[in-house]
C-alpha cells in the first residue's frame, strides 16, 4: 500500500534518487522539464567527441515502476492548497514535495532546450567550434575546468589550448595540493598553457579575454568553468524568496527540510548544506530525505520511524579524469588526509566510462 502523495521537482541525480527510494510506499510524481535524464557527469566528453554525444541522455520510462514522470516545468509550490503548479496548468496535489531543481552549470556541461534532440544539436556545434578552432581557451581550474582542458586537448592534440584559473593552484578548492600539482604536470607535459592567479574576462573586441593584469588572450573558442547557479529563480518569482540564502540556496535544517516548513525537502545542489556539490553527496542527501518523508508519511503510531539528521559530507572521493585513460582520484583516510591515487584506479573508476553503465542501471536500463 502507497500511502501520501510526494511530488519530485527536478530530475537529476538527487531527484531521481529519491523517486526511486519512494516509489514503492508513496504515490510518487517526478516532474521534470526535459524528457530524459541527463548525466551530467559524461558532458564534458559530450561537447567534445561525437561518439559521446548520446551518452548522456537516459530515459525516464523504466525509473518508477508505481509513479510517473510528468514533463513540464514548474512554476510555483501553492503551500495553502498543497499543490505543485506545473507552466501548463496542471496542479499536483501533494503531502510532500520536494525541490531538487539542482544547479545551472556552464556549457558544454548544459541541457540545451527540453529534448535530447535539441540537447544533441548543442553537443554538435560544441564539437564543431573545438574541431576547427585553433585556440581554445579555458577558463577555470577546478574539477570541471582541468577535466574539459583534457579532453579538449586529447580531441585536439595540434590545437593551442590554454587554462585560466584565477586561484594559485589547480584543484585548489579541494585542498588537496598534490592532486593540483598532478593536474598541473599533466596539463603542461601534454602542452596545455596553464595561467595561475589569472582572473578572465571578456575582451572588448570579439575573440579577445583579458585577465586582470590587463594581458589580452586571443581565441576562437572559449568555455567557462567558474561555478554554478541553483536553479531556484522560479521559487523567488512564485513569491517564496524567504526560503532562499544570498547566494540563492534554499535553506534547509537538519531533515533537509525547507526552514520553517514539514512538508517541503530540497536535495542536492539546490540546498544551503555546507558541502562540496558533487554526485556522491546529492545521492547522500536523497537518501537520508526519503527515510525522513517515509517518517512524515506514518507519523502516527507508537512505532513511527524517527527522523534522521544528516551530516554534510565534507570528506568524500573526487574524481577528476584526464581524458578515457589517466586522472587523478582524492581519497579522504584516517587522520584528515588525503591519498592521491593515479590514472590506473581513476580510470577503473570514472575516466573510462564516465559512470555511464552505472547511471543506466539506476535508471532500470542495461549498462551497455
Amino acid at each position: 500500500m502507497r500511502d501520501g502523495d510526494v511530488v519530485v521537482i527536478g530530475g537529476g541525480y538527487a531527484g531521481v534518487r529519491l523517486a526511486k527510494r519512494l516509489d514503492g510506499t508513496a504515490r510518487v510524481t517526478l516532474v521534470d522539464r526535459k524528457d530524459v535524464f541527463f548525466h551530467r557527469i559524461a558532458s564534458l566528453r559530450a561537447g567534445v567527441r561525437p561518439e559521446w554525444t548520446m551518452a548522456p541522455f537516459i530515459p525516464y520510462d523504466r525509473l518508477l515502476g508505481n509513479g510517473r514522470v510528468a514533463v513540464g516545468k514548474a512554476v510555483r509550490i501553492d503551500t495553502a492548497e498543497r499543490e505543485v503548479v506545473l507552466a501548463t496548468g496542471e496542479r499536483l496535489p501533494y503531502d510532500v514535495v520536494v525541490i531538487a531543481t539542482g544547479a545551472d552549470y556552464p556549457e558544454p556541461a548544459r541541457f540545451s532546450g527540453t529534448t535530447a534532440e535539441e540537447a544533441a544539436k548543442s553537443f554538435a556545434e560544441h564539437q564543431q567550434s573545438v574541431a576547427t578552432a585553433d585556440h581554445v581557451l579555458v577558463v577555470g581550474g577546478g574539477p570541471s575546468g582541468v577535466e574539459l582542458s583534457a579532453e579538449i586537448r586529447l580531441a585536439r592534440p595540434d590545437a593551442r589550448v590554454t587554462l585560466a584559473h584565477s586561484g594559485p593552484a589547480l584543484l585548489h578548492s579541494t585542498g588537496s595540493e598534490r592532486a593540483g600539482r598532478k593536474a598541473h604536470a599533466w596539463l603542461e607535459s601534454h602542452d596545455v598553457e596553464v595561467r595561475l592567479d589569472s582572473f578572465m574576462s571578456p575582451g572588448h573586441d570579439f575573440g579577445t579575454y583579458r585577465d586582470a593584469r590587463g594581458n589580452v588572450v586571443e581565441a576562437d573558442r572559449s568555455f567557462w568553468a567558474t561555478g554554478t547557479t541553483p536553479n531556484t529563480l522560479w521559487l523567488r518569482l512564485a513569491g517564496h524568496g524567504d526560503w532562499l540564502n544570498a547566494s540563492g540556496h534554499v535553506k534547509v535544517d537538519r531533515m533537509l527540510r525547507a526552514e520553517g516548513r514539514l512538508d517541503v525537502f530540497a536535495v542536492g545542489d539546490v540546498n544551503d548544506a555546507s558541502e562540496l556539490k558533487i554526485t556522491p553527496a546529492a545521492i547522500a542527501q536523497a537518501d537520508l530525505a526519503a527515510h525522513n518523508i517515509r517518517a512524515y508519511l506514518g507519523s502516527s503510531g507508537k512505532h513511527r520511524t524517527q527522523s534522521r539528521s544528516y551530516r554534510p559530507i565534507h570528506r568524500t572521493p573526487l574524481i577528476v579524469p584526464f581524458g578515457q585513460a589517466d586522472g587523478v582520484t582524492m581519497l579522504p583516510v584516517l587522520g584528515g588526509e588525503t591519498a592521491v591515487l593515479g590514472g590506473r584506479t581513476t580510470t577503473l573508476a570514472k575516466a573510462k566510462t564516465l559512470m555511464t553503465p552505472y547511471m543506466r542501471r539506476q535508471l532500470g536500463y542495461t549498462a551497455a
